[in-house]
């Protein structure tokens, strides 16, 4: 008799245990993030004292996946090529993005969407000198839809270098 008991309570013990520890079903992800390439993915346009080159451009959104709405402001990514085409040092302080629709008018941020449409530089460039680095700013969530983007506007801004440094050798010798 003890031993039926003491089997049925070992038999008890394991079925609690097993059922009870059980680890639950990870739920299924409630985000998607979904990376999409401008087009053309590159792009160059010379202006006054620059010629700037973009490249490997992409949008990168997360949304729901149930309701498909963006959860967070998208962010546009990619490589930036800064070549000074004047004839005098500039300072680069940074470079700002606009977006515009096919209108040509400005896109706006929304209420409560994070704005970070700046990159800042800080470097001093020679004639024909290039910088390079990566734009990481946000865009607005109506830009994201589908045809509402026309345009991307670049504004470079830079002040001319306001000294020149000359560099003078004279030949001289310790006797």
């Amino acid at each position: 008799m003890n031993f039926k008991k003491i089997f049925i309570f070992i038999a008890l013990s394991i079925a609690i245990g097993f059922f009870g520890c059980a680890k639950e079903k990870a739920g299924a992800p409630t985000q998607e993030r979904i990376t999409k390439n401008l087009v053309p993915p590159k792009a160059e346009v010379k202006g006054e004292n620059f010629l700037i080159e973009l490249s490997d451009l992409q949008v990168t959104t997360i949304e729901d996946i149930t309701s498909k709405e963006l959860v967070e402001t998208p962010k546009l990514t990619g490589h930036i090529v800064i070549t000074n085409k004047s004839k005098g040092m500039l300072d680069i302080q940074g470079v700002t993005v606009e977006y515009l629709d096919q209108a040509g008018k400005p896109i706006l941020f929304e209420s409560g969407e994070k704005i970070a449409t700046a990159s800042l530089y800080l470097r001093i460039t020679k004639p024909e000198q290039t910088t390079e680095g990566s734009l990481d700013v946000t865009i607005p969530r109506k830009a994201t839809k589908e045809k509402a983007l026309g345009k991307i506007e670049i504004s470079l801004v830079y002040i001319p270098a306001p000294l020149n440094r000359e560099t003078i050798v004279f030949p001289e010798k310790i006797e």
